[in-house]
């Protein structure tokens, strides 16, 4: 029999430890004491469920939600962190590698996406003959909301197989 609750059971147990160790002050995890530890905490609730439960569904967001909390608290405490609007490519492209692993769906847009953030973060240090990647990038990042608009209404009208 399987179990109701057990995401809502893993986020309760998740977010009591995060509030009990801040009424602890423990010093050593002072620096979890924000918002993106409870993404991650969101994040992990998710892809533990999905994997006790063996029902997939929650892998990509679960991914994603954790992803970016990692991200966010990389930011805010690590000098090191690379903040670039590649991260979030590159976040997305591990959700769908994490999600083909159990669904086999979804290799490619993982792979592509996780291509162009390196190139992207790593953009840089292209060599000369790299020129139009800079071009491509300097066009997507003024039009990128009229792609995700494209993208959408490719989305509802669609036909579903």
């Amino acid at each position: 029999m399987k179990k109701q609750n057990t995401f809502a059971a893993y986020l309760l147990i998740g977010v009591g430890a995060y509030f009990l160790l801040r009424q602890l002050k423990i010093p050593i995890v002072t620096d979890f004491y924000s918002w993106p530890t409870l993404l991650i905490i969101v994040g992990l609730a998710l892809l533990i469920h999905s994997y006790t439960a063996k029902n997939y569904q929650n892998l990509f967001v679960g991914t994603i939600i954790l992803g970016l909390g990692i991200h966010f608290h990389g930011v805010a405490h690590y000098p090191f962190w690379i903040d670039h609007w590649a991260v979030y490519l590159l976040i997305v492209g591990i959700a769908f590698l994490v999600r083909y692993v159990h669904t086999k769906a979804g290799l490619f847009p993982g792979m592509l996406l996780i291509a162009i953030s390196v190139i992207m973060i790593f953009s840089i240090n292209l060599p000369v003959w790299f020129d139009w990647v800079y071009i491509v990038v300097d066009v997507i990042e003024k039009f990128w909301p009229i792609l995700l608009i494209i993208i959408g209404i490719y989305l509802l009208f669609k036909k579903k197989k």
